[in-house]
């Protein structure tokens, strides 16, 4: 049986907006682990299409083809735009596909590759802006002399902030009231009797915002089997966190 209903629930949880001077605001975030891409999960079919990894390349399940997206490794604050050139499948655990070039532009721990997505929508102010810094910095470096220039050494290996003594927790979703959050941990613990009754733990976070949460986690596969119960539950916007 199917308890896609329980999506009534979600109604009623908090939303938050990303607004600066060269965005609007924001139509999709998320928090979870990236789908590295390798040659072979193409040759086995794991994958559907094709990615060169020595390339800056992002595909997603939802996304249209074309839409910006922020992808940041929040150990390291390094971050990186691009757009996402394939819309495709991948595991439903994973947020977001990248290439190794991506993960290893922005630090991410190919062992326990966490990061947080944004799609961001340009304004046209933003697009004016860029168009006139671009402009501005081609007349600079036409008239810069060569002695300025210097070549940075390539050769050093870059330090990867670890991120794997961190313990993770499943965000279910947010209401408004206990009696919301409450009926839905029931109903989840009803239906789905595998799932541990201690890791479901009801989370005051302010006055109207009551969280359900699973977790915390230590381990990756417990994180993943516990994420893909949850998912087949019926519930589909489900954020990955760090346990703080």
């Amino acid at each position: 049986m199917n308890y896609r209903y329980v999506i009534i629930f979600l109604f009623f949880t908090a939303c938050t907006n990303y607004n600066n001077n060269n965005f609007n605001k924001k139509s999709f975030s998320s928090k979870g682990f990236a789908y590295i891409y390798t040659e072979s999960d193409y040759s086995n079919k794991l994958i559907k299409k094709k990615f060169n990894n020595d390339n800056l390349a992002i595909g997603h399940s939802k996304l249209k083809v074309g839409s910006l997206v922020k992808i940041t490794n929040p150990i390291s604050k390094k971050s990186i735009t691009l757009k996402s050139s394939k819309k495709l499948d991948y595991p439903d655990f994973y947020q977001i596909l990248i290439t190794r070039a991506v993960a290893k532009k922005i630090d991410i721990d190919f062992r326990v590759p966490f990061v947080e997505i944004e799609e961001l929508k340009k304004n046209k102010s933003f697009v004016a802006q860029k168009a006139e810094t671009f402009n501005e910095e081609k007349k600079i470096h036409s008239k810069a002399p060569v002695q300025t220039v210097k070549i940075k050494n390539l050769s050093k290996k870059k330090k990867i902030l670890s991120i794997r003594n961190k313990n993770f927790s499943i965000t279910i979703a947010q209401f408004y009231s206990q009696e919301g959050a409450k009926t839905l941990r029931n109903r989840i613990l009803k239906e789905s009797a595998q799932l541990d009754a201690y890791k479901l733990k009801i989370t005051n976070i302010s006055k109207n915002k009551i969280k359900l949460t699973a977790g915390p986690y230590t381990s990756i596969n417990l994180l993943k089997n516990d994420y893909i119960k949850l998912r087949s539950f019926g519930i589909e916007d489900l954020e990955i966190n760090i346990y703080e």
